[in-house]
Parts: C-alpha cells; structure tokens; sequence
C-alpha cells in the first residue's frame, strides 16, 4: 500500500495542473496561479514519501515528470497566453490583424522547453544536488504571476516585453548553467549559507509584495545562482 502514497501525491499535482488550466482560460487567473502553489507543494510531498517511506520507482519519476508538464509547462502558458491576449488588445488597432494575432500563442512555446528540461532532468545523474538550467517549477512560478507583478513593475504589461521574457525563459530552462537546489541533505548554516540567505529573502519579498513577489523572487534566484557561479569560477582559477 505505502508505495502507491508517492504516486497518489503526484497525480493530485497532475490534477491542480489541469484544474489551474481550466481557471486560466476562464480568466481567473489569480486562482489558476494559486492552484500551481497547490501543485508545487504535491510536487515537493510527492519526492519527500518516496524518500520517507524508501518506495523511489523509475514508474514514480516518470510519473513526475508527466505531471510537471501539466502543471509546471501547461499551466503557466495557459496563464501567460491569457495575459498576453490582455496586452495585446492594448496595442494600436493597426497592429492587430492576422497573422499578428497568432502572436499570443507564442506564450506556449513554454510547454516543450519545459518537456525537454523534464527529461534532461530524469537522464542527467549530475542533477542530483544542482540544477543545470532553470527548474520547471521556478520557471512556472516567474510566468504564472507576472500579470500579478505587473501592478508593481508597469512594463510588465508591454506585449513586446512579455515575448521577449518568454523566449528567455524558455532558453533559460535548458541552458548549461549551474543553478543552486534547495534540497538540504543537513541543516548546516555554513554548508547551505546561499539557501538560508535566498529563503529569508524570499519571504520577506512575500511579504511586502503578496503574489506580486513570485518573479521577484526566481529573478533573485537568478542572480544568486550567477554570483556563486562567478565565485565558484574565481577560486577554483
């Protein structure tokens, strides 16, 4: 019975994925960004039994994967295809005639990048304790709540721009860069300084800018992951 407890986990994160999908199309996108939270959190659970309770199956980490997709490759796109529709109706009548109007549906090349990290992931064995590319759920996080941070930072509602973030974010989710996990195999303040440091700084990005904070805070994610790859580079020269 205790194997099936992994599994059951993840498709509940397969099932926020699908539900959010619905919401977003719905236009309720703050629900639909809310419901990916929902599926991260089945997401770390999911990894957590399986470890807990030592039932890891190659059926369990596809199974993972798959899940993912929807709601960490889909869900998002759904969310920023949505928004991107928003701004698009804002920009000059004379720029909105076919075939610039397939222009929003350039949101969903978010949905094979992300199926293409998912399975580097799965066959990449040096990803075990660091990240090589931007992780589906940080990725998810940044686009899912950008119509959010818009109120916060105003060019976020600038069509150009958003394309602009999307194509970046989806190179970002397969590029060869090293990107800190925040898997603690201990608790040891010298051992994990960089992931004690981003987490207090999540939080209180939480807390002064509510859902508005979630692409603050990958973008902050970012440049940590650059700072330590920069130092990582100057002492071992």
């Amino acid at each position: 019975m205790k194997k099936h407890i992994p599994n059951l986990l993840t498709c509940c994160n397969a099932f926020l994925g699908a539900i959010s999908i619905v919401f977003a199309f719905k236009g309720f996108l703050e629900t639909a960004a809310l419901l990916i939270i929902g599926a991260a959190v089945f997401d770390f659970l999911d990894g957590f039994a399986a470890r807990l309770l030592k039932v890891q199956s190659e059926i369990g980490a596809d199974l993972d994967s798959q899940s993912d997709i929807i709601s960490f490759g889909l869900a998002p796109a759904a969310i920023l295809y949505m928004w991107m529709n928003f701004c698009f109706a804002n920009l000059p009548p004379e720029l909105k005639v076919f075939p610039l109007t397939l222009l929003p549906y350039f949101a969903f090349i978010i949905v094979p990048f992300s199926a293409y990290r998912l399975a580097k992931f799965n066959n990449d064995k040096r990803q075990e304790s660091v990240f090589y590319g931007l992780p589906t759920p940080a990725n998810a996080f940044f686009i899912a709540f950008l119509p959010f941070a818009a109120d916060k930072l105003p060019f976020l509602d600038n069509f150009l721009i958003l394309m602009l973030l999307t194509l970046i974010f989806s190179i970002l989710l397969i590029v060869e860069f090293p990107m800190f996990s925040l898997k603690f195999s201990d608790y040891n303040f010298k051992k994990n300084w960089i992931r004690y440091t981003f987490l207090l700084l999540a939080a209180l990005l939480l807390v002064a800018f509510q859902l508005a904070a979630f692409p603050i805070i990958i973008l902050l994610y970012i440049l940590i992951a650059l700072i330590q790859f920069g130092l990582t580079k100057v002492l071992h020269q």
